[in-house]
């Protein structure tokens, strides 16, 4: 679930990334299952070469779930990206890392360079 979570960050961060500078955007929405009703927002924009996103879900329990990342391009098809998440509870973790993404030809797709 965790690796699932990761990969979803990333492809995020770099679809963020991919936006023209300068570009913002806020979204929100919730969702109502068996558990309660979650509610999310999001914001995030770009510029000079680095897009950053801040999401925030909030449960059921009133307890709520934070992340705020972003990624630097850092040349052709290249990316920097870090990313905090801090827990209900106010642990956080922190992750960061390379991206190489191919666009292109039998490889296409990013791989996370560690």
């Amino acid at each position: 679930m965790k690796l699932i979570l990761v990969s979803g960050i990333v492809a995020a961060t770099l679809s963020v990334a991919a936006v023209t500078e300068a570009s913002a955007w806020t979204r929100s929405g919730s969702v109502t299952t068996a558990r309660g009703t979650y509610t999310g927002h999001a914001s995030g924009s770009c510029a000079g070469g680095t897009c950053t996103r801040t999401r925030s879900v909030t449960g059921p329990n009133g307890k709520t779930v934070t992340q705020s990342g972003s990624a630097t391009r850092t040349g052709p098809h290249r990316y920097r990206y870090s990313q905090t998440t801090t827990g209900p509870n106010g642990g956080s973790v922190t992750r960061s890392g390379r991206v190489v993404s191919y666009p292109y030809g039998p490889h296409y797709g990013y791989r996370i360079v560690y």
